[in-house]
């Protein structure tokens, strides 16, 4: 969900996170009401799995609770959340291969992908979400974040870990084969 001005937008979430980091709880509850669609987008769209996704939208505001004196003014506010956001996945996926490493189970299918509102117009739902299930993970995360959230490859570099270059490279390589998959013919997979 792309915010209606960013500039003035990511101002007043910086100003609400000033404002939490000195203790105010209203700030916080702003701060939340504000930031949970695009928190809760991006881990639905990530993990494929309504359910999981909730789970780690809640571990995620509590790492932003614990690390609140972290934030820097300077900085901007959405990519530092969606940095912790997606650093909790990446616990919470790691932990999962370990587990399931363990078992002895057999594999259940993956769940199916829900696709946020704003790019239902650019295909077929279902369509869609098959073929940003099919992208690979580190693309799938740079379309979403860069397409969905509009978020500029420098903010996605600092989500990501990687340098500006190649996150462009990877929502632009994503876009690509999405547009393939997305194309008459191209979703055979």
């Amino acid at each position: 969900m792309r915010d209606d001005t960013p500039a003035e937008s990511e101002t007043e979430l910086c100003a609400l996170m000033v404002r939490y980091q000195q203790g105010e709880m209203e700030a916080f509850e702003e701060l939340y009401g504000r930031t949970l669609p695009m928190i809760r987008g991006y881990l639905r769209a990530l993990t494929r799995d309504r359910v999981r996704s909730e789970d780690l939208v809640q571990e995620s505001y509590l790492q932003v609770h614990r690390s609140r004196r972290t934030y820097d003014p300077a900085q901007p506010v959405r990519p530092w959340l969606l940095a912790i956001a997606r650093h909790v996945r990446l616990s919470d996926e790691r932990r999962r291969w370990r587990r399931a490493s363990r078992e002895v189970a057999g594999l259940d299918a993956l769940p199916e992908l829900p696709v946020p509102a704003e790019v239902e117009g650019l295909a077929d739902r279902e369509r869609l979400a098959r073929a940003l299930a099919l992208l690979a993970a580190d693309r799938r995360e740079a379309v979403v974040l860069h397409h969905v959230y509009g978020l500029s490859f420098q903010e996605i570099s600092r989500v990501v870990g990687v340098s500006e270059g190649g996150a462009r490279i990877r929502a632009s390589r994503g876009m690509a084969e999405l547009r393939q998959r997305l194309a008459p013919g191209g979703d055979r997979d």
